[in-house]
């Protein structure tokens, strides 16, 4: 059974950081390529950054280059996103998911999700 829970998120101000932790079980995360998405309320689902499975190569969204930074703790088998500078725009639902093909910047393409972490960014 591949379980993905989501933690960290939370009501916060502008400007301010928050880092969102994925814990993964069933799988070796070394195995799959991992991303986080969001969606908005009324909006698509977007995507926001990848780590490919050997840990090399990441992508981001442009809106979150130079502010997110995605990363993997390998002992605990967690994938984290570092939040800086976040912005009223940031405001949605974060998921953590998980593929077991190549690293991908579509949303709806990963297989596995957790259930999703709300971000509230106020003014």
């Amino acid at each position: 059974q591949v379980q993905l829970v989501e933690s960290g998120g939370g009501l916060a101000r502008a400007g301010v950081s928050l880092r969102l932790a994925c814990a993964v079980s069933g799988r070796t995360i070394g195995m799959w390529n991992m991303g986080w998405n969001l969606q908005a309320a009324g909006n698509e689902r977007e995507f926001v950054s990848a780590l490919s499975s050997n840990g090399a190569v990441t992508n981001y969204g442009d809106s979150e280059k130079g502010r997110f930074t995605i990363s993997r703790g390998n002992a605990n088998n967690t994938v984290y996103l570092q939040m800086n500078s976040l912005e009223p725009e940031d405001t949605a639902v974060y998921y953590c998911a998980a593929d077991p093909g190549a690293i991908t910047t579509d949303p709806y393409t990963y297989r596995y999700w957790g259930q999703g972490s709300q971000v509230t960014i106020a003014s």
